[in-house]
């Protein structure tokens, strides 16, 4: 008998973290000033999209593009 669930398991804890990165990234972004937030839109689509083909990479971006958020002065 096959396995009726081929896709990655609902408990896994990198995707788990991916999402709940993604989220908090969205809400930062959506509160950034109107001038940046298109640019940083992109970015995270572009991690967003990245995510259905490589996890793994995919949060190790997240990561990065939400220190950068952090640690940008010029970004309320």
């Amino acid at each position: 008998m096959m396995n009726a669930l081929a896709g990655p398991r609902w408990d896994d804890p990198e995707l788990d973290a991916l999402a709940q990165g993604l989220w908090a990234a969205h809400a930062r972004v959506m509160a950034l000033p109107a001038l940046v937030r298109p640019r940083m839109t992109r970015h995270l689509l572009l991690i967003t999209d990245l995510a259905k083909r490589d996890a793994a990479l995919a949060l190790r971006r997240l990561e990065s593009f939400l220190r950068d958020l952090e640690s940008d002065k010029n970004v309320p």
